[in-house]
């Protein structure tokens, strides 16, 4: 009862948001590169400031739920990486890459909201920036960027969820008081940021047409969405979470491999084509995965 009950309340509403960009990406040619700048430098920057300033989240629990996320993916990656032995230096780093970056913005935020609430959301945030540390850093590391550590603190400087962190931070530690004009507009695309999200997942799988079920997919794909969640549950609680904090490091662990990771591997010549395949049946496969992991989020936290 409990699975069917997150079946219907927390993963429908997901699914059907996406559905609507599955559908416009069927019926029109849509230019993701405007989608994707819309969300990355309009709304979640608004979302991450707005959360910082609303936000129950100390600076303790901050800190971990940021080294519970680095430590799972670390070990999760680990893992990865002795699943692929053997394989070709492409395969083998397509795969690490396809386990390590998780789905922690267009799925993650709208689960953790529907899941766990407000306070979920707040930490869905923290984890959320988190990943894109880890995949603009270790996602061009393996697929083949050689600009080394420079290039990586540049493309995390470069992320404007960053600075809107900061910026938020910097707001709510000095008290410095906004005019209500200005929150209800951060407010409003804020709220537009988690369907907007969707929408662009939905456009962003509608316009994958290949698909091939091959080993390292397969491999790939189940260390994504069942290593991961497991690997939360036993290393979170030796950091000290527990909670509404163990319960977002799990589900947010439970997310798919990141559509943004075959953005990569096709960026840089990396077998984009089984990342493109591992984005696909992990999302689908994560389908009920999550559905079980929010089921059993109350017995495990």
């Amino acid at each position: 009862m409990a699975f069917f009950t997150a079946l219907v309340d927390v993963i429908l509403p997901v699914v059907l948001v996406a559905l609507v960009g599955v559908a416009l990406a069927r019926s029109f040619s849509l230019d993701m590169s405007t989608v994707g700048k819309v969300n990355l430098y309009g709304l979640t920057p608004m979302l991450a400031f707005n959360s910082v300033l609303q936000t129950e989240v100390s600076g303790g629990q901050a800190v971990h739920l940021v080294a519970g996320y680095l430590l799972v993916t670390l070990v999760a990656g680990l893992i990865a990486w002795l699943a692929a032995w053997g394989r070709d230096g492409p395969t083998r780093r397509a795969m690490i890459a396809s386990v390590v970056i998780g789905n922690n913005g267009n799925f993650g935020l709208p689960i953790a909201l529907l899941a766990l609430g407000r306070t979920g959301l707040d930490h869905a945030v923290v984890i959320f920036v988190t990943s894109l540390v880890v995949m603009y850093t270790v996602g061009p590391a393996l697929l083949g960027s050689h600009g080394g550590l420079r290039d990586a603190a540049r493309s995390v400087l470069r992320l404007p969820a960053t600075w809107a962190l900061a910026t938020g931070l910097l707001v709510r530690t000095t008290g410095v008081s906004l005019p209500v004009g200005v929150l209800r507009g951060v407010e409003l695309l804020a709220q537009a940021a988690i369907p907007m999200v969707l929408i662009a997942l939905g456009l962003q799988l509608g316009q994958r047409s290949s698909l091939r079920l091959t080993g390292p997919v397969v491999v790939a794909s189940l260390v994504r969405v069942l290593a991961l969640p497991l690997l939360a549950g036993v290393l979170g609680p030796l950091l000290g979470l527990e909670g509404i904090e163990l319960s977002s490091l799990i589900l947010a662990c439970a997310m798919p491999t990141a559509v943004n990771a075959f953005m990569l591997a096709r960026e840089y010549g990396s077998n984009p084509t089984l990342v493109a395949s591992v984005v696909a049946v992990s999302t689908l496969a994560s389908l009920g995965t999550i559905a079980g992991v929010v089921a059993l989020l109350p017995a495990l936290a």
